[in-house]
């Protein structure tokens, strides 16, 4: 749900707060001088990187209730002494509204996405077999591919335009830059000089350390070392070295 429309329909039932159960921190920062997003302190469960893109407007009306918990147990304890039936749920590592983790048949039946088949090429644009549909493959990819090659190929890249999966060796894979754009910053408003950070560019994935530029609506990344599928479509998001967001965007 967008926290904004929560947020704007709390008010209209007149309420001062929201809350969810994301693993996330607010706090007012004196550095900052406003409210701030953190990470929490269970950080093997941290979600601000899915949280970036909340108007900081709307920061210091949100509670996360379960910032201060350090691990799951405790939560699953409170539960079942309130004898809520949830208190022996599993954890779900997927997207929460597809159970069966089948994305292609989601996207297929709300969608309305058609899969078509095409090329399997180098960079090149040596052709090495068929791709069964763009949607059935993810940049880093290695397994179920259907091809054969002298070493290891991973996907490293889809191309929409042409409908090819480009494949390449495990050094392709990385790179030290990105674009992104339909940016959202939080405890900072960005001006005309480099942002020192660090970086995340998936949720699995650790921050690096990097240097922002602006470039009017987008910001160009560049990484202290290269990272490893960086994906058009997944989110950056920016940290300073106490765990607050600074922002983020989507990689174009």
């Amino acid at each position: 749900m967008k926290f904004g429309s929560f947020y704007k329909k709390a008010k209209e039932l007149e309420c001062d707060y929201i809350a969810t159960g994301h693993y996330a921190s607010i706090e007012f920062s004196e550095n900052y001088k406003q409210y701030v997003l953190k990470k929490c302190k269970e950080e093997k469960k941290d979600q601000t990187y899915f949280l970036y893109t909340i108007p900081k407007e709307i920061l210091q009306n949100i509670i996360f209730p379960l910032q201060n918990y350090e691990n799951k147990e405790e939560i699953r304890k409170i539960a079942k002494q309130n004898n809520l039936d949830v208190a022996q749920k599993k954890d779900s590592q997927e997207i929460c509204f597809i159970p069966d983790n089948n994305y292609q048949c989601f996207l297929k039946e709300y969608g309305k996405v058609k899969t078509k088949l095409g090329n399997i090429v180098l960079k090149n644009g040596k052709i090495l077999g068929k791709h069964k549909g763009l949607i059935n493959y993810t940049i880093g990819q290695r397994k179920g591919l259907g091809i054969a090659y002298s070493e290891p190929l991973y996907v490293i890249e889809l191309n929409k335009q042409k409908n090819e999966v480009i494949v390449g060796t495990q050094e392709q894979l990385y790179t030290n830059q990105l674009y992104a754009n339909q940016l959202n910053w939080q405890a900072i408003e960005p001006k005309n000089k480099p942002i020192e950070c660090m970086a995340k560019i998936r949720y699995r994935a650790k921050e690096a350390k990097a240097i922002v530029y602006l470039e009017k609506d987008n910001v160009k990344v560049i990484f202290e070392t290269p990272q490893r599928a960086i994906t058009k479509g997944q989110s950056v998001v920016f940290y300073d070295n106490n765990n607050i967001v600074l922002g983020g965007g989507k990689i174009s």
